[in-house]
């Protein structure tokens, strides 16, 4: 055995893996070698997420008392500037690098003011890389700082200083301009998304009581400004305008516990999902945590104990669930920590400890004299609670019946399900298909290895305006939680119903045909994953299809295309229109299984969306815009952006 392992180690001394095969990366080289590691991606999220970390500097000056204004911009060349009116960055020479502190902090990871807790005592960003990464990031970023009556600026070309600080002159105010290009070399797009940059500023300001955030894209004069004296209270409203309240005014309290102030917005509605939405020092924690943990039980606990101490249940046996009590609820919950501990680098987990502890007394102490001192929303409230426990019992019977009926109990799969041999997580997709027509040639075109599919048959509920229990009954959405397995038996799919470990596929993939029919039933799933089966999405194991509109042929080349102007570049390619073939998909089931293998089921080359959290309270109020009961908001919706529709297939 010591001869073996000697053995290896000659041979590896051998391969010539020793001291100079480490590669030792300097400056920012390390961020423009892995970018993904430091931004998530590379793609259009990613290059967003450019603007939130210079975004992020500025609302951690917010968040001191030391501004109050910030204005984000887009440029006519697609560049884009962020400008507050905080302290500015400082520009004196640092002690230890001999340099400007300005061309430390936009040059060096981990260099910044987030670490001394006299200067920030809580910060959202990603803990001192963020501005230094979004400069290493970008073509070229110039920054301008106003301070102790002088203005300063330095230029840099993909981090690396092109020029020394420069003291422009004399100058009133004070704070920091930046400005920046994303490098075309490292990401896929370099054109930023107003509407996308618009809802994350939205939310900041709503999360940072009185200021004042300037949106505006000058390549067609859109601008916007957001500033909620409100807070929370404002924000609750906003993701419930679309539903009719329970209760008049939104609760709202705040308090601070062991040096962590909490703040919680909530209001019940008469819809039936619930709605919770956490940040930590301004950071959406997507996946929840400790905070949500600590509301979660206080608020289960609070409504228990009034509904018993008012003797509003009729037995004295009978108690509300977490999923009972935060039925049509929704709420905003907000809480600084100075040193949070996030699960995983996405930082969107909370995992202090201590917080849990905090919240749930808060939330106790503040949530019951809501109750006592307005007994009349607190009535509607319980009974809504009441009512949902109800639904409750009845969705578990209808549960047991169908395991009867079906035999779920052993496992069985549903027989409309063609599953793919592969066991393997990682590896396996499912694809859920419009129709019987496009099932079949998905089946006969997929590779049955790795592919399964489920063919749904007409539309499924929505989700929006139904109970657990009337969803329960919809066959189509039985069927497809029964395929991918998460839930227990046929539950609700809520977070404590919901086991990621079992999910039997690591994609699953929504096939629809690219039509107004096919677009609404897109939307009728997305909106009960989001709902009921949410961490499928915050896992990012939901994907899009991305069919082709148009086939374009000519003698026996095939090309085909996503858009109009995808077919006439590819008719230009073909040398004009004469012999050139043109067919349009109507629908999925109108191509030829190797067709539909070839232009979208193919992982070598298919196009696909994949469907991410980035913004859950954005996503909630949309779905409950589109397909809740209120009319005149989804109007409204549908003529603000018309104007992005290039062809309508009625």
């Amino acid at each position: 055995m010591t001869e073996a392992i000697l053995e290896a180690q000659d041979k590896t001394q051998k391969s010539g893996y020793k001291a100079s095969s480490i590669t030792v990366l300097k400056g920012l080289e390390a961020v423009r070698k892995r970018p993904a590691m430091y931004i998530g991606d590379v793609g259009a999220r990613g290059l967003h997420h450019l603007v939130y970390e210079v975004v992020d500097n500025s609302i951690d000056e917010a968040m001191t008392g030391n501004c109050n204004r910030i204005e984000m911009t887009i440029n006519k060349d697609g560049s884009v500037s962020v400008k507050d009116n905080g302290r500015g960055i400082p520009t004196d020479m640092h002690p230890v690098e001999k340099r400007p502190a300005l061309e430390v902090v936009m040059t060096v990871l981990h260099a910044g003011g987030k670490f001394d807790k006299d200067s920030y005592k809580v910060s959202g960003g990603l803990h001192g890389v963020g501005v230094s990464v979004v400069n290493a990031l970008s073509e070229w970023l110039t920054v301008e700082v106003v301070r102790d009556g002088e203005r300063f600026t330095q230029t840099y070309r993909r981090g690396i200083p092109a020029g020394p600080m420069e003291l422009l002159g004399k100058a009133r105010g004070r704070g920091t301009t930046v400005t920046f290009f994303p490098d075309p070399e490292i990401f896929k797009t370099t054109t930023f998304s107003y509407n996308t940059l618009v809802e994350r500023l939205r939310e900041l300001a709503y999360l940072n009581r009185g200021l004042t955030i300037i949106a505006e894209d000058r390549r067609d004069d859109s601008r916007e400004e957001f500033s909620f004296k409100g807070g929370l209270a404002e924000f609750v409203a906003y993701l419930d305008e679309n539903r009719t309240a329970l209760h008049n005014k939104v609760v709202y309290f705040e308090a601070e516990r062991e040096d962590i102030p909490v703040e919680v917005a909530l209001q019940y509605n008469d819809g039936y999902s619930e709605n919770i939405v956490t940040y930590v020092n301004n950071i959406n924690t997507v996946e929840g945590g400790t905070h949500l943990s600590g509301f979660k039980a206080a608020l289960t606990r609070t409504l228990n104990s009034y509904a018993e101490k008012n003797k509003m249940f009729k037995s004295d046996k009978f108690s509300l669930s977490g999923d009972d009590v935060r039925e049509g609820l929704t709420a905003v919950i907000s809480i600084k920590v100075g040193e949070p501990q996030f699960e995983g680098q996405t930082k969107t987990k909370l995992g202090n400890g201590e917080v849990k502890g905090v919240v749930e007394q808060i939330v106790n102490e503040k949530l019951g004299d809501f109750l006592e001192e307005h007994p009349h929303d607190a009535k509607k409230i319980v009974e809504k609670s009441v009512h949902a426990a109800r639904a409750r019992e009845a969705a578990r019977k209808a549960r047991d019946l169908t395991r009867r009926k079906s035999a779920l109990e052993s496992g069985s799969l549903p027989g409309k399900l063609a599953d793919c041999t592969s066991k393997d997580v990682g590896q396996s997709e499912l694809f859920i298909v419009e129709g019987d027509s496009a099932g079949g040639s998905a089946k006969q075109g997929r590779n049955r290895e790795f592919q399964a599919i489920l063919p749904l048959r007409g539309k499924v509920i929505n989700v929006e305006k139904a109970r657990v229990d009337k969803i329960l009954n919809n066959e189509e959405l039985r069927t497809l939680i029964t395929a991918v397995g998460a839930a227990t038996g046929l539950g609700n799919g809520s977070e404590e119903d919901f086991d990621m470990a079992k999910v039997r596929y690591g994609k699953i993939i929504l096939m629809t045909d690219a039509d107004v029919d096919g677009a609404h039933i897109r939307t009728l799933l997305l909106t009960f994953l989001f709902r009921y089966m949410k961490p499928l999405i915050s896992e990012e194991r939901i994907y899009i299809a991305m069919p082709p509109l148009f086939g374009v042929a000519k003698g026996k080349k095939k090309l085909y295309a996503m858009d109009e102007v995808e077919r006439d570049k590819i008719i230009q390619e073909f040398g004009g229109s004469q012999g050139v073939h043109i067919q349009r998909y109507k629908g999925l089931g109108e191509m030829n299984p190797d067709q539909l293998w070839e232009t979208t089921m193919d992982p070598e080359r298919r196009t696909m969306m994949k469907v991410t959290l980035e913004d859950a309270a954005a996503a909630d109020h949309t779905f409950s815009m589109l397909m809740g009961d209120a009319v005149e908001p989804r109007r409204e919706f549908i003529e603000k952006n018309a104007k992005y529709v290039t062809e309508l297939d009625v």
